[in-house]
C-alpha cells in the first residue's frame, strides 16, 4: 500500500478550473485507470493529486502511475485544447508499514482541501473519494458536477 503524490508541472493550478478538475477526477477515479490495483482514497487539489493505492498482483507502482498520469493528461489536454506534459516527471511515494493506521492516512489525504483553506467542510469539496463512503463502489462518490 502506497501514499502517492503527483504534482502538476510548474505547480500551475490547472485543476482550479472546475471543468478541467472534473475531467481529470473522472479519469483518476476510474477503475480501468488502475488496472488490478485498488485506489482506496484520493483527492485532486488545484496543483497536485494524492492517492492511497493498494497494488494488485500484476501491477507495478511505476506502471500504475504512468498509466494514471498519462490518461489524466490526455483528458485534460482534450478539455483545454492543449498538448504536452501536464505533470512533473515522477511522483512521490511512501510505502505504508503494517503499523500505519490506513484510515488515519486516508483522513490525512482527503482532508487536504480543509488544510489548504479551500473549503470549511470536506463535503463541500467535489474532487475526492474514499472507498469507506460506500457510494458508486467506492469510486467517484466525491465527484461533483464540476
Amino acid at each position: 500500500m502506497y501514499l502517492l503524490t503527483a504534482v502538476v508541472a510548474g505547480r500551475h493550478p490547472v485543476f482550479a478550473d472546475p471543468t478541467t478538475a472534473a475531467g481529470a477526477a473522472r479519469v483518476l477515479a476510474d477503475r480501468d485507470t488502475w488496472l488490478d490495483a485498488r485506489l482506496l482514497c484520493w483527492v485532486l487539489m488545484p496543483d497536485h493529486w494524492h492517492g492511497l493505492l493498494v497494488l494488485g498482483n500484476g501491477s507495478t507502482l511505476a506502471a500504475c502511475m504512468q498509466r494514471a498520469k498519462g490518461r489524466a493528461a490526455r483528458a485534460v489536454n482534450r478539455l483545454r485544447g492543449t498538448s504536452g506534459a501536464l505533470w512533473m516527471p515522477g511522483y512521490h511515494d511512501r510505502a505504508l508499514r503494517r503499523e500505519d493506521d490506513v484510515r488515519t492516512v486516508a483522513r490525512y489525504v482527503v482532508a487536504n482541501p480543509l488544510r489548504a483553506g479551500l473549503v470549511t467542510r470536506l463535503g463541500d469539496y467535489p474532487y475526492w473519494d474514499a472507498v469507506w463512503l460506500g457510494g458508486a463502489d467506492g469510486y467517484a462518490a466525491g465527484l461533483g458536477d464540476g
